[in-house]
């Protein structure tokens, strides 16, 4: 039976010690840092696509959770990569086990490239169709990665042309105090307005003068250059 421990000697052959110490400071796992007490072991992403590729089918479920609960930051991406296969193949019963996988361990999802790997891809597609008050209780949380994961999930609704979900988050989280939930709730009207510009705009209207600076710069980065500088000019 191939295991949690498979797949981990199989990164570890893959490690590179400066790719790990590069790792390391662009994920701030320094001390002081937002990922600060995590270890990190040089694998590249797509060394860990090749390995989540070959190991999704045979490593359970349950398997795949140990790897994600004990794992370094890569054994922990790879797991993520590998729910994001099992959610996308599986079955109903299955994907909401993914799901709930992803529920039952949000303090393990615990970097931005984390979340970004796995909430628009599991938690967004299985709340496009159910009750999504689960978002409003992870945007409520003490927990940046919880409140990350509320507004990354939305980029699947996004996809699918609703916007209510992001524009709700996105006033929820406006006086976020965490840079990456800033920059997160920026990119995803950013997504929106490139889909539906005025819906964007229309949300912005009453609210650009007073959202954290680097939120707004990320909502309009792809605004006409005069456009930019007129929101920026009015902003705080």
């Amino acid at each position: 039976m191939v295991t949690s421990v498979d797949v981990c000697r199989e990164l570890a052959s893959l490690a590179d010690p400066d790719r790990a110490e590069a790792s390391s400071r662009f994920l701030q796992m320094t001390a002081g840092g937002y990922g600060e007490g995590d270890r990190a072991l040089g694998v590249s992403v797509p060394d860990q696509r090749k390995v989540a590729a070959r190991y999704w089918r045979d490593l359970s479920l349950a398997e795949t959770t140990k790897l994600l609960t004990d794992g370094a930051h890569e054994e922990r991406l790879t797991s993520l990569l590998i729910l994001v296969r099992k959610f996308t193949r599986g079955d109903e019963r299955e994907r909401g086990r993914v799901f709930d996988t992803i529920l039952a361990n949000t303090d393990r999802i615990n970097n931005w490239d984390l979340v970004d790997s796995s909430a628009p891809y599991i938690v967004g597609p299985w709340l496009i169709d159910r009750n999504r008050s689960v978002l409003e209780r992870l945007a409520d949380s003490s927990l940046v990665w919880d409140r990350r994961i509320a507004i990354m999930a939305t980029f699947a609704f996004i996809r699918a042309g609703d916007f209510d979900w992001t524009f709700r988050l996105g006033d929820r989280l406006l006086h976020d105090p965490h840079d990456l939930v800033r920059k997160a709730v920026g990119w995803m009207l950013r997504e929106v307005g490139n889909r539906d510009r005025a819906a964007e705009e229309e949300f912005l209207a009453r609210r650009y003068q007073v959202m954290p600076r680097v939120m707004l710069r990320y909502a309009i980065e792809k605004f006409e250059p005069q456009r930019r500088r007129e929101y920026l000019s009015g902003a705080r």
